[in-house]
């Protein structure tokens, strides 16, 4: 099974804490661009991979989607999802547990999603290229996938943190760039694993599954989300030196199934 830090007291505490989990997509910096590469959301049939709280199951249904699945690992996550997901809500969504290691989808409902979607999950998957597999195997063509994952700049280093130099400038230490596979971080708790890969890693793994590239966002704050962001001056400021988000909307193939 994933590591599942999730249902860990400790962990989880700290987590919803965190302003993407109190103000929910309104508190994740990266929301407004991940929202620009969605398709329209009326009548589809959307499958949320490691869904959490559910904030985007939720909005899906609010504009427009028939129905979503959100699959998570940690059943504290989805205790929370299905509490604050409203009565009128639940009519169209389903929470599963499920470990995005071993997920699969089943026969009968293969082709019958319009969109995937995934926050910030995929970068704790090992084995990416099956899971992809199996997201393209969900999807009608043309669907849809769209997901985020922390920035390769971000998960490659070996003691990733700002550094200072001589004159004062704030750099990002890179190194291990080329050196794929598991990175152990401290974040929020210690010993936290994730699956570094480098750009031209996801570029190809989407290909092979079957999918097109369509956009591609190194997430970072323009001038004017800055501007109507005073207050989030000092905790953008290190997005300006190194990428933390990584946004990618692809298309499937009608070839490939």
């Amino acid at each position: 099974m994933s590591q599942n830090m999730y249902d860990a007291p400790s962990f989880f505490e700290n987590y919803s804490k965190l302003p993407r989990s109190v103000h929910g997509l309104a508190g994740a910096a990266e929301w407004p661009r991940l929202r620009e590469m969605l398709p329209e959301m009326g009548g589809l049939h959307v499958l949320d991979l490691g869904c959490g709280f559910g904030w985007f199951c939720r909005w899906a249904v609010e504009e427009g989607a028939e129905n979503v699945l959100g699959v998570d690992l940690s059943e504290n996550m989805l205790e929370r999802a299905r509490a604050m997901t409203d009565p009128p809500a639940r009519e169209a969504i389903i929470y599963q547990r499920q470990d995005l290691e071993t997920f699969r989808i089943p026969l009968a409902e293969r082709g019958t999603f319009d969109l995937v979607f995934s926050s910030l999950t995929l970068h704790y998957v090992v084995d990416l290229a099956r899971l992809l597999s199996e997201v393209r195997s969900a999807v009608d063509a043309p669907g849809y996938f769209v997901f985020s994952v922390e920035h390769p700049i971000f998960t490659a280093p070996s003691r990733p943190g700002m550094a200072t130099a001589a004159d004062g400038s704030r750099f990002w230490p890179l190194d291990g760039y080329q050196s794929e596979g598991e990175r152990v971080t401290d974040w929020l708790v210690e010993g936290v694993r994730k699956q570094h890969r480098t750009l031209a890693t996801y570029f190809n793994l989407l290909r092979e599954a079957g999918f097109e590239i369509e956009a591609i966002d190194e997430w970072h704050p323009t001038p004017e989300e800055l501007e109507a962001h005073p207050e989030a001056h000092q905790a953008w400021s290190d997005e300006n030196i190194r990428p933390m988000f990584l946004l990618i909307a692809a298309k499937s193939r009608a070839e490939a199934r």
